[in-house]
């Protein structure tokens, strides 16, 4: 079916544009952009005249829960709400059951999202077999297999040789590493930052410390290595720092952190709220505003959502036993579009860290509106509030700390390759 995308403000970080134009799809691909589409027969037209048209959102990190904890969550409902969210295409971390350590797992984790023909699911490959941290997978046939980069997920590589050769491996094949900077012998059993709501509410710690020291092992193993890495999460403004200062050296690393951790702090999680325990930890507000502007300034870029689904049970127990993580994927669009509106980031540059820059960390031919390109777009009301409801979440999680608020942000359709999946008056097509 030829679509055209008529009078919205087209904005794609990739080629620089930001003007209001025509979009033209054929077979899938887009075809045309400002030029005139007259002689073209157009079997639907969608009128965007004063939305955003923008390439389909990348989401570098989101659990899907599916193989091994389908009682929490599917492919099915997770995609649903990925597409819901502008998502066209989202990483999977490898701990899923059983791990993402082997090709056929890779093919199986592809194969089953391409017979639901929503967003494009990348497996992140397992950087050690059954992410034990101690032998390595065969990352070239993992490679084969589509997964573009490698992890170890939560899961931490003790063995500092074990990571070295692991990193020397991947450089080998120009494979980007995934890395979770977080010391797993400082992190302990903890659940919130050092500082001054962890003393008043008792809780077990996970120090900044856990996250600066973890960083500089990775830093120093890439600059030894000549390894791509990249940097799952960061939740410090200390961690920005030491991050500016590797890129200023020249290191190939680039660094990601969740939507949530730019808009809350520890300040908010008041009287045990578990909704708000989340691993890495929300740390202060000068932490918050120092991730902010790491992402203003480039050191951070992209913006993920961490998705991590779960029961409405995972939440009502003691904090510390609480299942951490937030239900993220339909509001990681919003909670950007909220950073235009306090004056952290301008629209583009928003945009640029949902798409241009998590795919250019791939190294993948997304997140872009090329002439030619496969036509996942995104076409939202940037102005427009909704009220999040997590009962009515399509995602199978309910676990959110923004229930009950007004999001600016509302996805008017979704399309991938040049199929409407998402439109919002009719719901998932």
């Amino acid at each position: 079916m030829n679509i055209l995308i008529s009078g919205g403000r087209v904005i794609d970080p990739k080629n620089g544009t930001d003007k209001v134009q025509d979009l033209l799809i054929e077979d899938g691909q887009i075809s045309r952009i400002g030029a005139s589409t007259e002689e073209v027969q157009v079997e639907k037209t969608l009128n965007a005249t004063g939305l955003v048209v923008c390439p389909g959102l990348v989401d570098l990190q989101a659990r899907l829960r599916e193989p091994g904890q389908e009682h929490k969550a599917t492919f099915l409902t997770e995609l649903s709400a990925a597409v819901a969210g502008g998502i066209t295409t989202i990483c999977c971390p490898p701990d899923t059951d059983p791990v993402i350590d082997t090709p056929a797992m890779a093919q199986m984790i592809r194969q089953r999202a391409e017979e639901i023909g929503l967003s494009q699911v990348i497996p992140i490959g397992g950087l050690t077999r059954n992410l034990a941290g101690e032998d390595l997978t065969d990352m070239a046939a993992l490679k084969d297999a589509g997964c573009v980069v490698l992890g170890n997920a939560e899961h931490p590589v003790d063995n500092t040789l074990v990571m070295r050769r692991a990193m020397q491996y991947a450089a080998t094949f120009n494979i980007t590493v995934f890395l979770n900077a977080l010391d797993p012998w400082l992190k302990g059993n903890g659940c919130v930052h050092e500082g001054e709501i962890s003393t008043r509410l008792g809780l077990p710690v996970i120090p900044e410390a856990a996250e600066t020291v973890a960083l500089a092992r990775e830093l120093a193993l890439i600059e030894t290595t000549g390894a791509r890495g990249h940097i799952t999460q960061l939740s410090s403004a200390r961690s920005v720092t030491k991050l500016a200062e590797a890129i200023d050296r020249g290191l190939t690393v680039t660094a990601a952190v969740s939507a949530h951790h730019l808009h809350l702090s520890e300040q908010d999680i008041g009287e045990f709220d578990t909704r708000y325990h989340v691993i890495p930890p929300l740390r202060s507000t000068e932490d918050r505003n120092g991730l902010r502007q790491g992402i203003k300034s480039g050191v951070i870029d992209a913006i993920c959502s961490d998705h991590q689904p779960h029961g409405f049970d995972a939440k009502l127990v003691p904090f510390s036993e609480s299942a951490p993580g937030v239900s993220g994927l339909e509001t990681l669009l919003s909670l950007s579009v909220q950073l235009v509106k306090d004056e952290v980031l301008t629209l583009p540059e928003a945009i640029a860290a949902l798409t241009a820059n998590p795919a250019r960390i791939l190294d993948l031919e997304v997140g872009q509106l090329s002439v030619g390109a496969k036509a996942d777009i995104c076409v939202f009301d940037p102005n427009q509030l909704w009220q999040l409801d997590a009962e009515n979440l399509r995602s199978n999680g309910t676990n959110t700390p923004f229930d009950k608020q007004y999001l600016p942000g509302v996805v008017r359709w979704t399309l991938i390759s040049g199929n409407v999946v998402f439109d919002s008056d009719k719901d998932r097509i």
